[in-house]
């Protein structure tokens, strides 16, 4: 995106001085002959103030001004005829300096709003001695972004023949398209369109959505049902019988599939797409500075400078493209939105985000019935092969005259659950996250000995078979292993990736994290990312979450865990990186 406050480069132009007459008929070919008159000034020497004009932010008691995403300009003058240079600064922003062509002269810088809300600009005049005049202050009152030029939420009933449009024209639905579609979650969606990828799987407003050769953006939830063809989420017809732009997916020989954004004769490729998994996609073009953008659930993943523009007269295309065989889109697509202005960064992050939603959290405290709640009550882990609790007995340490060490806390609050190794283990009734989607679950553990004789699983969730995924300590190996499977069908593969590492003889926070936008699944121990991978074969595991044992080589149960257990935390969504350092504090 264009620095927000700069000279306007191509754009820059000299503008006559309000209140004075310019010199000559235009002030931008003139050439200054000698002067014949002293420099206007204030009685102490340093130059007069400057002073500040935009048209389109104007200081004045009028309203909100244009709006976020759309650039104005603003022009620096002082009635002084030797400042050769103005600081400026915005919202109490670093100084920057601008010089005019000339002594004397205007100069225009160009800024956009990122955020609505007061702004003011601040400015000082400095001269060839480097004296400063005292500094002129501009409020202005930014509005809001304009609405999309187009938008079709493709949320319409089943059977519809059209895709209703909250801006823009109605799009056309031809027979490949089925509405009532699942939504991605964590979104204010309620449906979307399938489309089969086949000839007559698109949608169409028969009209162009926007002006291409100008600052455009678009973006739109996806999930392809598929990642080994080239698929396009939309795009707008040229006059040459090709696609101005195309904004979609692009296979790879030998890693996973990337999004694609095509604009002309440039295409920028970034971030991973993995079949089931669904991403938002934001593609953005800039005039101010030429510069294209690709966004994959609110992160910049491309860009590039000195992008030509490019018209597109013909119609905009929702699931197709010419040229590449059409590059029909097979999977689901829902909310596309078009604008007609730039769309900054932190409204894209908000565009693209689908924050972890907890689900299910147990603070573990003694219960006499073998059933621990959860702390919405609904999802209770119930106590198999004579586990129980551990709780510090601070008192009998007080009252035998020769302790002289105290128990070790427990894990969080009073008490913790305790496995003994060999059959007690803890599990829910039924599933507490679907493993198909993106999910995060952790706990807080302390091994009975830092050094075990043998591999160890402390989560696990999968069928009566096998484990979708599994999270374990391996002693000959020391290493902390992730497992998981690809798919629930009977001797599906096992993916084992691991990290070295050792338990220690207090707290360990073991989290694991799925995210299917970008198809990969890491593991977290004490917050450091220890073991990663890519990983796009999920699938949804009907089965209980279980802690302290998970499925071993022969299919049964086994690897129990012995140690302690606490603080266990189930989300739907990724934790981010920064999130999972804090997962236990999370609401």
């Amino acid at each position: 995106m264009a620095d927000p406050l700069r000279p306007p480069g191509r754009h820059h132009r000299l503008l006559a001085r309000p209140g004075r007459r310019p010199r000559g008929r235009d002030l931008r070919l003139e050439r200054r002959g000698p002067r014949h008159h002293l420099p206007v000034r204030h009685r102490h020497g340093q130059p007069q103030p400057a002073t500040i004009v935009s048209e389109q932010y104007p200081d004045d008691d009028s309203g909100w001004h244009d709006g976020v995403g759309v650039y104005g300009s603003f022009t620096f003058d002082s009635p002084s005829e030797d400042v050769v240079e103005y600081v400026y600064s915005v919202l109490g922003s670093a100084p920057k300096r601008v010089r005019p062509e000339e002594p004397g002269g205007p100069v225009t810088i160009r800024w956009m709003p990122e955020d609505s809300g007061p702004y003011h600009v601040q400015v000082r005049a400095v001269d060839r001695a480097g004296r400063s005049s005292s500094q002129t202050t501009y409020w202005t009152r930014v509005a809001t972004g304009r609405a999309p030029v187009a938008r079709w939420k493709l949320a319409d009933p089943a059977g519809a023949d059209n895709a209703a449009a909250e801006a823009g024209p109605v799009a056309r639905a031809e027979d490949g398209v089925v509405f009532g579609a699942p939504a991605p979650s964590r979104t204010d969606l309620t449906s979307t369109v399938t489309l089969n990828g086949r000839g007559n799987s698109y949608l169409t407003p028969d009209a162009p959505a926007t002006d291409t050769a100008r600052t455009f953006a678009l973006s739109a939830w996806v999930r392809p049902a598929a990642t080994d063809s080239p698929m396009t989420v939309a795009s707008q017809d040229a006059a040459d019988g090709t696609s101005a732009f195309t904004l979609g997916l692009r296979p790879t020989a030998d890693s996973p599939a990337t999004w694609a954004f095509r604009y002309g004769a440039t295409t920028l490729t970034g971030g991973s797409a993995s079949a089931g998994g669904w991403a938002h996609l934001t593609g953005l073009y800039d005039t101010e500075d030429d510069t294209l953008r690709l966004y994959v659930n609110g992160k910049e993943v491309a860009s590039e400078t000195g992008v030509a523009p490019v018209a597109a007269p013909g119609a905009f295309q929702i699931g197709r493209a010419r040229g590449d065989g059409g590059a029909r889109w097979q999977g689901e697509i829902g909310d596309v939105r078009v604008w007609d202005r730039v769309v900054p960064r932190k409204e894209i992050e908000r565009l693209g985000s689908r924050p972890a939603e907890l689900v299910a959290a147990w603070d573990i405290e003694r219960t006499d019935d073998g059933v621990i709640p959860d702390r919405d009550g609904d999802k209770p882990l119930t106590l198999h092969g004579g586990a129980g609790f551990y709780t510090p007995d601070y008192d009998a340490c007080f009252e035998d005259p020769e302790c002289v060490e105290f128990p070790a806390d427990a894990l969080d609050g009073n008490d913790h659950l305790a496995l003994d190794g060999t059959d007690d283990y803890a599990a829910t009734d039924g599933p507490v996250v679907d493993t198909a989607d993106s999910y995060s679950v952790g706990l807080r553990v302390r091994f009975a000995d830092t050094t075990p004789d043998r591999p160890m699983t402390l989560l696990s969730q999968g069928d009566a078979d096998s484990d979708a995924f599994k999270v374990r300590y391996d002693p000959a190996a020391s290493e902390w292993q992730l497992v998981v499977t690809r798919g629930s069908e009977p001797g599906a593969a096992e993916t084992v990736v691991a990290g070295p590492g050792a338990p220690t003889s207090h707290t360990d926070e073991v989290v694991v994290v799925y995210d299917d936008s970008e198809g990969h699944i890491t593991l977290y121990v004490r917050g450091e990312a220890v073991a990663t991978t890519e990983f796009n074969a999920s699938w949804s595991a009907p089965g209980p979450l279980q802690i302290g044992r998970g499925h071993t080589a022969d299919g049964g149960w086994g690897e129990h865990f012995h140690g302690g257990a606490d603080t266990v935390r189930v989300f739907n969504g990724a934790l981010t990186a920064s999130q999972v350092r804090s997962f236990a504090y999370l609401y």
